[in-house]
């Protein structure tokens, strides 16, 4: 089965997309919507044989295609699964956040309900290849994670086609637009849902000096997150968003009764400096309990997964991910649910931020299982 992809949205992520699909077997972007002018050209020159559409509505009239991948700015989201489910439900490749606004949960319910083909969500930090190393050797090294720190520093918000994601109204808020990651993590690696979250944060370096034609930007670039889960134990994000001259950009640390493992993350090459020589090789390094000897293990990436696009790979093994699962050779890895509790997780964590209190799960009405 050839997978020939209708892209929604070709602007940087979705190039990033672009780059990737073009690297995997038996698979195109065959046509591709795009509304601005410059972000249009730039993507036409990477797929120069793709049909360029008008709408999401011409898009989905283009029999070459058979799969879809939304890559636009967050708030359009559910708009788009929704168009689509009404015209041409085709299996669907969704960017994160699913959603942005706790209003939307009935629409949700619907779309949950009544999609007929499958929705992967994508969470792609899952496949970077030091947090796959950690996922799958977590249990084995912690003898059961008790506790799970998430340590992001990094660069601002790269701009974007009409600064679109400096306003929480369009991102959902930073816990939303950048940490439902970091909470499908934390949820993935726990194999729990979350029943508590304590948050603070706020926007105190970033931003503040931007000039826009609507409201001045609202985005915050700190926090700190505790969240509670179902099994007891916890986990912590720390995220700072003014921090581009650390060595590595996620650091993530499981710890458990039998020892410690954590992977150690680089940002994108194109940010590192080149005086300073290569960038840093991600890393893992597992610390058993009894025998105080931690070990090192350098984690490659391929050159060319790095050179075509900025999150260590792991856009090129989602999407062989998704690709098999089309193929019946394998499952939907990242499902509806999936991408809801994430959405969900960084909208409590923003109301606990914003009011001081701690918010339950059990209060909340933004959860699949209260739909």
């Amino acid at each position: 089965m050839e997978m020939r992809y209708g892209l929604i949205g070709a602007g940087m992520m979705g190039q990033e997309h672009i780059r990737n699909i073009d690297l995997l077997p038996n698979a195109r972007v065959a046509a591709f919507f795009e509304p601005d002018d410059g972000m249009r050209a730039i993507a036409s020159g990477l797929v120069p044989d793709a049909i360029v559409c008008n709408s999401v509505a011409d898009l989905l009239n283009q029999e070459a295609i058979n799969c879809l991948l939304i890559v636009s700015p967050n708030y359009l989201h559910v708009r788009q699964l929704e168009e689509i489910a009404s015209q041409r439900a085709l299996p669907v490749l969704v960017e994160k956040p699913l959603f942005t606004d706790p209003a939307d949960l009935d629409r949700l319910v619907q779309l949950r309900n009544g999609y007929p083909a499958p929705i992967w969500v994508a969470m792609e930090y899952r496949y970077m290849p030091p947090v796959a190393a950690l996922i799958e050797s977590a249990d084995r090294v912690t003898g059961g994670v008790k506790m799970l720190t998430i340590r992001e520093h990094r660069f601002p918000f790269l701009p974007k086609v009409g600064a679109w994601n400096r306003h929480n109204v369009n991102t959902g808020g930073t816990l939303v637009e950048k940490c439902c990651h970091f909470f499908d993590l934390m949820r993935h690696v726990m194999g729990c849902n979350p029943v508590r979250i304590m948050a603070s944060g706020a926007q105190d370096v970033n931003h503040k000096d931007e000039i826009s034609a609507g409201p001045a930007p609202d985005i915050w670039d700190n926090a700190y997150v505790i969240v509670d889960f179902e099994n007891g134990a916890r986990a912590l994000l720390e995220l700072c968003m003014f921090a581009e001259g650390s060595r590595f950009q996620e650091e993530i640390t499981a710890v458990g009764p039998e020892g410690k493992i954590e992977c150690l993350v680089p940002g994108p090459g194109r940010f590192w400096p080149a005086h300073l020589g290569d960038p840093p090789v991600a890393q893992v390094i597992v610390s058993p309990r009894q025998t105080k000897a931690p070990v090192a293990v350098p984690i490659p990436v391929d050159p060319r997964l790095l050179e075509a696009g900025d999150h260590n790979g792991s856009t090129f093994y989602q999407h062989e991910r998704f690709a098999r699962a089309l193929r019946g050779e394998g499952k939907i890895e990242v499902g509806f649910d999936d991408g809801w509790w994430a959405a969900a997780m960084g909208m409590a964590a923003q109301q606990s931020a914003l009011t001081g209190q701690a918010v339950k799960f059990s209060d909340v009405m933004l959860t699949p299982g209260r739909g």
